[in-house]
């Protein structure tokens, strides 16, 4: 199963948050922690790491924090993976070296690679400003009884 570590869940959250609260200024690594119950010193850790590669920017003093240094529409989930995570493989005949003791026999590589490229085009259409949570579908009764049609979840992407 494909999945984010938490660091980069955690990232993503606090990129978001900092998206969502431009107008009040920069927000504290605790503020943002204490928010979505992240463990500070870990937290603290992600936004010095997005900070590094120029994700956000910190500001020191008593109204000290972060802020995004760039527009929300601008920066994708794939640089704030990428930046807490690293290159983004799903296998390791995927990476640089491509290698691996199969290499000879591998029937599967060149689709790997095309699902992990996949992947990584989805990441990077998703911008932070368009991150949130999808309400939930329900069908609810119509005054006449009959129930309504849910609505369809919008698709991000199709994998061939």
């Amino acid at each position: 199963m494909l999945k984010l570590t938490k660091k980069a869940d955690y990232g993503l959250m606090a990129m978001k948050h900092l998206a969502e609260h431009t107008d009040r200024g920069p927000c504290s690594a605790k503020d943002v922690a204490d928010a979505y119950g992240i463990p500070h010193e870990a937290l603290a850790k992600i936004l010095q790491r997005l900070a590094k590669v120029g994700l956000v920017r910190s500001q020191h003093g008593v109204n000290g924090g972060y802020t995004l240094t760039r527009d929300p529409k601008t920066i994708s989930a794939f640089e704030v993976i990428k930046a807490i995570d690293g290159p983004l493989f799903i296998t390791s005949c995927v990476t640089v070296r491509g290698e691996c003791g199969q290499s000879d026999r591998c029937t599967i590589r060149e689709p790997l690679r095309k699902v992990n490229e996949s992947i990584e085009q989805v990441l990077k259409n998703i911008k932070i400003s368009q991150m949130q949570e999808e309400p939930e579908v329900i069908n609810v009764s119509k005054l006449d009884g009959k129930k309504s049609e849910p609505k369809k979840p919008v698709e991000l992407v199709t994998i061939l």
